[in-house]
């Protein structure tokens, strides 16, 4: 799994992990039931120490991207077709809506930003 982390961003290595894996799912290029690296063979492919691939599994295991399993180790979760989405996603949501506002982003630019957002995200 070929990730690319900026080692000099604000942004913490493990929700660069976190990140690059959900929007990996959401576009399709992992799939339920995909195996992820294991820790160890992660964290020595990026350079980075095991805790922190490993808070990031936490994290996405938590959020119900993927499931653990001693024996299988992580594997892209199943997931609900309905589920929504959840609280905190929600409020990140608003968080950016927020900052699109800030920026001088009317309703109709902010909704065409996010459609084209979501297409590329598909692809």
């Amino acid at each position: 799994m070929l990730l690319k982390l900026d080692f000099g961003s604000d942004r913490p290595i493990y929700m660069q992990i976190r990140d690059q894996i959900v929007l990996a799912v959401a576009g399709g290029k992992l799939a339920a039931g995909d195996k992820l690296p294991t820790v160890r063979a992660l964290a020595e492919e990026c350079g980075i120490n095991m805790m922190t691939v490993s808070k990031a599994y936490q994290l996405l295991r938590q959020e119900g991207v993927i499931a653990t399993d001693r024996r299988s180790g992580a594997v892209v979760a199943r997931r609900e077709q309905n589920a929504g989405p959840s609280k905190e996603t929600l409020e990140g949501l608003r968080l950016r809506l927020g900052e699109l506002r800030l920026a001088g982003l009317d309703v109709d630019a902010a909704m065409e930003l996010c459609r084209k957002l979501y297409k590329e995200g598909t692809k």
